[in-house]
């Protein structure tokens, strides 16, 4: 559904948006024209990882993109990746030269001088259990020198309440695990767990898994850019 909602977009401009469905913040919608975004429209986080981004260039969970356009625009080495065909389509309609469909978990024997995991993209390993494994792979795709470049945010704020308690139900193993599903047009797509990390426990993890993670940048929402080397 996400594939045929960038290429429908791609092809014959706006249709309509992508809803969310999450166990963490009910509906939502999801703006089509923020992922062909520019540059000047992204949020900060991602603007200064797309700076310190050097070498050869990893773009997980690539989308429609726009993160790898910039970099194309601006000389870099990158290849974007993405598991979803029309994700890929609407890269190569736009102009990407090197995107391609691929599961990060299957990627081996290549080595990169960046990782991007942009847009939360560490959430893609779906559980807080899963972290450590999702990082050691990631570790075996990195030149020695190499970084991991990725932003998430801390929703503890999404259980305050008034006064500033902060209440977790104890259903919860961890408060930034959920599961979303995804629906466009009259579709709906089948659900996938998610994983926002806080700044701490994605320390620990990379501290287990023998990396040195360093907080770069705050944004303006409770939303981080870390950047994640071998020690």
């Amino acid at each position: 559904l996400y594939g045929q909602a960038l290429l429908d977009f791609q092809k014959n401009g706006f249709t309509e948006d992508i809803k969310t469905y999450s166990t963490l913040g009910g509906e939502d919608v999801y703006p089509l024209p923020y992922l062909f975004r520019d540059f000047n429209d992204m949020p900060k986080v991602e603007q200064k990882a797309l700076q310190l981004a050097n070498g050869k260039i990893l773009d997980i969970g690539c989308g429609a993109g726009s993160h790898s356009l910039y970099l194309q625009k601006n000389k870099k080495n990158s290849l974007a990746i993405d598991i979803s065909e029309g994700a890929i389509e609407t890269c190569l309609l736009r102009g990407i030269n090197n995107a391609q469909v691929q599961d990060i978990w299957k990627l081996k024997n290549q080595q990169f001088d960046t990782i991007l995991l942009l847009m939360n993209g560490a959430g893609m390993c779906g559980k807080l259990n899963k972290l450590v494994d999702f990082l050691n792979h990631l570790k075996t795709l990195l030149t020695p020198n190499g970084q991991i470049l990725l932003d998430s945010s801390d929703v503890i704020y999404m259980f305050e309440d008034e006064d500033g308690n902060i209440n977790i139900d104890s259903e919860y193993e961890y408060y930034g695990e959920t599961e979303f599903t995804m629906g466009y047009q009259s579709k709906k797509g089948k659900p996938f767990n998610w994983l926002y990390i806080d700044y701490s426990n994605l320390q620990q993890a990379a501290n287990f898994c023998g990396l040195k993670a360093e907080l770069i940048l705050e944004g303006n929402h409770y939303d981080y850019l870390a950047r994640i080397t071998i020690q």
